[in-house]
């Protein structure tokens, strides 16, 4: 139900929209959805990713966000999971994160009970000290948005699909980190993004943790139990 939820969000984009998904990446193209069915493409998978797919990935993720707009957010809001993701356009990087990303699904995830009062004010007090470890991209890039292996089917070592997307413009860097938080991507992958598009300074050391915590509140929305205790322990790294 949660597919067929966020497919049906693709009938309010404009078919355009949908085009830019493709221009970069293997996307199914949906010929039908509604909140009882959903009709795409058929997509050849079932191969684990191996290294071939991961060099494959990185092509296509580094041409993805090499897709920009001159404002953060997207043109409507999407999903993420079955969860809304608010996408108001903004021109800042550091508020858009802040506001509709970190602050937002630590509230949603307060109002379900899932995160404790305590937790929540360390998060805004993490919030209010942004500034000290986020940047502003050169640009906003086109995320796909929900980048872990679930969402990669692979055959042959290629990459016949990306799927499930929760696209906005952003730091590309939320893809990327996103990628290593369930072991998605390695050494592989990485290296032949680089060599397409160098890595700023501070992404391992720093922005990667930071930039978890928003798919680590999601996952404990939906899930709870030790995702809770690594929210914390990116909270404790960063000192508040």
């Amino acid at each position: 139900m949660a597919e067929m939820l966020r497919m049906s969000i693709w009938r309010r984009w404009k078919p355009a929209t949908l085009w830019l998904l493709r221009q970069p990446a293997p996307v199914p193209t949906v010929h039908f959805a509604d909140k009882n069915l959903l009709i795409i493409d058929w997509i050849d998978s079932g191969d684990p990713i191996d290294d071939r797919a991961e060099h494959a990935a990185a092509r296509h993720l580094s041409a993805l966000h090499n897709i920009t707009r001159p404002k953060f957010g997207f043109e409507c809001d999407t999903l993420i999971g079955p969860l809304a993701q608010p996408n108001p356009e903004m021109t800042s990087w550091f508020e858009f994160f802040r506001d509709n990303r970190l602050l937002y699904m630590a509230r949603q995830a307060v109002k379900e009970d899932r995160l404790p009062i305590e937790t929540m004010g360390r998060i805004e007090k993490l919030a209010g000290r942004l500034d000290q470890w986020i940047e502003e991209p050169a640009a906003p890039s086109l995320l796909h948005g929900d980048m872990w292996g679930g969402n990669l089917l692979v055959k042959d070592g290629r990459v016949t699909g990306f799927i499930d997307p929760a696209i906005y413009f952003g730091d590309a860097e939320m893809d990327l980190a996103f990628a290593t938080l369930f072991g998605t991507f390695r050494e592989p992958f990485f290296e032949t993004y680089e060599n397409i598009t160098p890595l700023r300074d501070g992404f391992w050391e720093v922005r990667r943790d930071l930039y978890n915590l928003y798919p680590l509140l999601v996952h404990l929305r939906l899930f709870g139990g030790d995702y809770l205790r690594s929210v914390e322990s990116v909270l404790n790294r960063f000192g508040v």
